[in-house]
């Protein structure tokens, strides 16, 4: 697979994944809100609902790559899915793994450091 394969299928996913502390960034950022409530609603869905958002995510990432899977490889049949079964495996496991590194990097970096220079969260 090349690197602009696994973005293309593990972007959305990972923007999905995201959106528990995402969106009381954009909330803010829009003008929207205020930083205090956006502080708020970032602690309640992170702390109580981030499983949710990780599922969905997750939900996604094998919906993308199930799509990616039957259309670009052309992988349409159980039988044809028999045959790669390998290459089916090899591309899952390179998708999962490149999806929950870019969650990490793109939630604990990219919206962490977002969040402080916007004063949602210090």
């Amino acid at each position: 697979m090349k690197l602009r394969e696994i973005i293309t299928i593990t972007g959305l996913p990972v923007f999905v994944a995201s959106l528990c502390c995402l969106s009381p960034l954009i909330l803010v950022l829009f003008g929207l809100s205020t930083v205090s409530f956006a502080s708020s609603l970032a602690d309640t869905l992170y702390g109580e609902y981030k499983w949710i958002f990780r599922g969905i995510g997750f939900l996604s990432l094998a919906t993308a790559t199930f799509f990616y899977l039957k259309r670009k490889k052309g992988i349409c049949t159980i039988n044809e899915a028999k045959k790669r079964r390998q290459e089916i495996l090899n591309t899952a496991l390179i998708v999962l793994i490149a999806g929950v590194i870019g969650y990490v990097f793109f939630l604990y970096v990219v919206v962490h450091y977002a969040g402080v220079l916007a004063g949602v969260w210090d």
